[in-house]
């Protein structure tokens, strides 16, 4: 199984970025702690030279498994959710311009709070429409490129649309689409997940994309989480993807990257 860790291509507020800004000198980094890729927040992908990114990258032979875009909600506050139709808009072409950056990098587009939030005056039923018909838009688009798109589902501390598998797995009935599945991340897992194991063989090859972090959000090995028995669970459902990392950087990023991919790699990865 290959590993790769979260780097921000940009300054950014959210913690859980392990790395961020100052590329050429962490893909470095990353490469020589043993990564196979690495994972990209990215959060205006027309603020990004991918000629320059796709070359540093393979010169330190990483690849781009996945693409977040959660930036566009933390530091411009776009949704597809918001109540004003522009912002949603905005957050529908936001994703659109990903599309373009995937296609080259066979990156997956991970959409985890670009979804947004329940804002009052909004049902929750109309948000949810609201998601439904802005994925569809984003799947379509990004079908034609040979991309797919995985949504996250994430805990009720953080939203109301969508915290568990369950909710996920409706969710892509409801867009019905085959390039639409999910992503999984063991912090949020722990906190919405009955039995996390569980819930991984429910979704079967709907999986495109999986997040480490252990109890407390720091990296594999700090905490209480069986990953022996949550990779096992991974594999029986015939998943070949990338295991990231999304992590806090503490005590440090680079020491979280080390520990993280050495306990991982004890695991057998």
């Amino acid at each position: 199984m290959k590993l790769s860790i979260v780097l921000s291509t940009h300054a950014a507020q959210f913690q859980a970025a392990t790395f961020k800004g100052d590329l050429a000198s962490n893909l470095a980094k990353i490469a020589g702690w043993g990564y196979d890729g690495v994972e990209l927040a990215v959060r205006d992908p027309r603020l990004v030279d991918a000629d320059e990114l796709t070359r540093v990258a393979s010169a330190h032979g990483l690849e781009i498994p996945a693409i977040g875009t959660g930036q566009a909600w933390g530091e411009e506050g776009l949704s597809f959710t918001d109540p004003d139709p522009g912002i949603r808009s905005a957050a529908i072409e936001r994703t659109m311009t990903h599309v373009t950056l995937a296609a080259r990098t066979g990156a997956v587009i991970i959409i985890g709070l670009l979804r947004g939030i329940v804002k009052p005056g909004v049902s929750q039923s109309r948000a949810m429409d609201w998601v439904v018909d802005a994925l569809r838009q984003a799947c379509s688009a990004a079908k034609e490129q040979g991309v797919r798109i995985a949504l996250e589902p994430i805990c009720r501390y953080e939203t109301t649309l969508v915290n568990n598998v369950a909710e996920g797995l409706e969710l892509l009935e409801r867009i019905g689409v085959d390039n639409m599945g999910l992503l999984l991340d063991t912090f949020h897992m722990n906190i919405e997940e009955p039995v996390i194991e569980d819930s991984i063989r429910a979704c079967g090859d709907r999986i495109f994309h999986f997040h480490v972090a252990d109890s407390g959000r720091w990296y594999p090995g700090s905490g209480h989480l069986d990953f022996a028995s949550i990779l096992d669970a991974l594999y029986s459902t015939g998943y070949r993807g990338y295991i990231s990392g999304e992590w806090l950087p503490k005590p440090n990023a680079d020491t979280s990257a080390e520990r993280g991919i050495a306990y991982l790699r004890r695991l057998g990865l």
